[in-house]
């Protein structure tokens, strides 16, 4: 069956919504309300949410199903994917170095977005009749906005969210795994996708509880690896570096490009593109992390909104920078290649640019191995935003076969071609993020006010369950919270 035309139709309704005139200015004007309505609160309280989140990692007595730290890592899991690899090759590739500046304005202007949605959707969680927490756009944007809005809301954000799962979550990320593995180590692609299939079905029968002990094991040491590898290139063209970063900042008010050669294009190219992959790596705005943080045991939404927040941090000012300086350093970028005389394609770009930073075959297998682990816990990651929306649109009964058929569907990606899947994935996840970023503008008040209320009585996060239930006492919005006098989800 011949795909093209929807392919072309697809990616032209992806170009605008990405455009310029739709949600990329929705996105950083959302992050940039948010980051003054909260005071900076991304910049001034990073450091006690590190602490909180990766040293801390838990408020011992509180409820919830997962610990912080499995929170964060299960969100960690779902973004640190191919947009880390590939996505900020393909930024720099068509938006030049100058790209990379707008991924990292994306990312700290994001922070404020993810701490919102994380908030919310501790705030407005629910429990399901299975004794699980339940929260995320779906349910905060019905339970914080009252009416047929915010219900109409949480409708296109659930819809959106669950065929966006099968895209982005699933059938590109195994895709991407299987075509590396036969790449490097010529393992056929059907055999990636059993054992993909296989890994995913084990993992996902125990719910959010075995997604986060998985992601709590792998994260870390996929993202410490990774970052090693590209740190020991950065080491070895250190001489190279501030000229890196003068070029990225000169760069992204110029507009040159790779594509399109040097006479310049257009500086809405690095901001769409810079933008646009900075989202799709971090996906801060698109409400997907909420779902993991509603999960969370912890004694007040604002510290699981902090310790989300570091979600973003990590993946675009680490694991994204350290990327794209080692393909700026090494020059690779605007690299042709010899055989054809065009320039280096974005999905191979990072790969070069490793194996010429690294002695021997290192850095090709270094990025090989990083995207297979990255895009295998972004599966896991998405299959839990996909099932809690799949609840919330069929009831409780849908989760075991959501799961199994997320699981078979890997295999699927694994093994065909995925132009339009990759078009249509672009689409859905800027349709999730329309809702979202809508809500989180109209909520900005309540998250404003309550965490404000908090921060007066613990600035530096190290209050224990029995003291936030002490200085919190008496205020309505947190009784309600503890007591979950918010309505329990029907499911059927």
């Amino acid at each position: 069956m011949d795909l093209t035309g929807l392919q072309s139709a697809l990616e032209t309704i992806s170009g605008w919504i990405w455009g310029p005139w739709f949600l990329i200015p929705l996105l950083l004007g959302t992050g940039l309300y948010l980051t003054i309505r909260l005071g900076g609160l991304q910049f001034i309280r990073l450091g006690s949410a590190l602490r909180l989140g990766l040293f801390t990692r838990k408020d011992p007595g509180s409820d919830g199903d997962i610990s912080q730290f499995q929170a964060l890592t299960t969100a960690l899991a779902a973004t640190v994917g191919t947009g880390n690899i590939v996505g900020v090759a393909t930024a720099i590739g068509i938006g030049g170095p100058g790209a990379l500046f707008w991924m990292w304005v994306t990312g700290l202007l994001g922070m404020a977005s993810k701490y919102s949605e994380a908030f919310l959707g501790v705030r407005f969680r629910v429990t399901d009749e299975a004794g699980e927490k339940n929260g995320g756009p779906q349910q905060y944007l019905e339970r914080g906005i009252r009416g047929w809005f915010g219900k109409t809301l949480a409708l296109f954000f659930s819809v959106a969210a669950l065929i966006a799962c099968f895209g982005i979550g699933n059938m590109t990320q195994g895709n991407s795994i299987a075509t590396n593995l036969e790449s490097s180590f010529s393992v056929p692609p059907w055999v990636s996708g059993i054992v993909l299939t296989v890994f995913a079905l084990v993992v996902l029968v125990g719910g959010i509880k075995s997604i986060g002990r998985v992601t709590a094991g792998l994260v870390p040491i996929m993202i410490i690896f990774y970052v090693l590898g590209a740190l020991y290139i950065l080491i070895a063209n250190v001489g190279g570096i501030p000229a890196a970063i003068a070029q990225i900042f000169t760069d992204a008010f110029t507009g040159t490009s790779a594509v399109g050669g040097f006479a310049g294009s257009a500086i809405i190219i690095a901001v769409q593109y810079g933008v646009a992959r900075g989202i799709f790596s971090n996906e801060s705005g698109m409400g997907s992390a909420a779902i993991a943080a509603a999960a969370a045991k912890t004694s007040h939404p604002v510290r699981q909104g902090l310790v989300s927040m570091t979600q973003t941090f990590i993946d675009t000012i680490i694991v994204v920078t350290c990327t794209g300086l080692v393909i700026i350093t090494t020059g690779v970028w605007n690299q042709t290649d010899p055989d054809t005389g065009e320039q280096i394609s974005p999905a191979l770009m990072t790969g070069e640019a490793f194996s010429n930073g690294l002695p021997g075959e290192w850095g090709h297998y270094i990025v090989t191995i990083g995207l297979v682990l990255f895009a295998g816990s972004t599966i896991l990651g998405w299959s839990y935003y996909g099932e809690r929306n799949a609840e919330r649109l069929f009831g409780r009964r849908a989760v075991v076969p959501f799961r199994i058929l997320f699981s078979l569907v890997v295999f699927i990606g694994c093994t065909v071609q995925l132009g339009v899947v990759w078009a249509f994935s672009d689409v859905m996840n800027g349709l999730m993020a329309l809702p979202n970023l809508i809500g989180l503008l109209i909520l900005s008040g309540l998250v404003a006010r309550e965490t404000k209320k908090y921060l007066d009585n613990d600035p530096k996060l190290r209050a224990t369950p029995e003291e936030v239930d002490a200085f919190m006492a008496g205020d309505k919005a947190f009784e309600d919270w503890k007591t979950q006098s918010i309505p329990v989800v029907k499911t059927e």
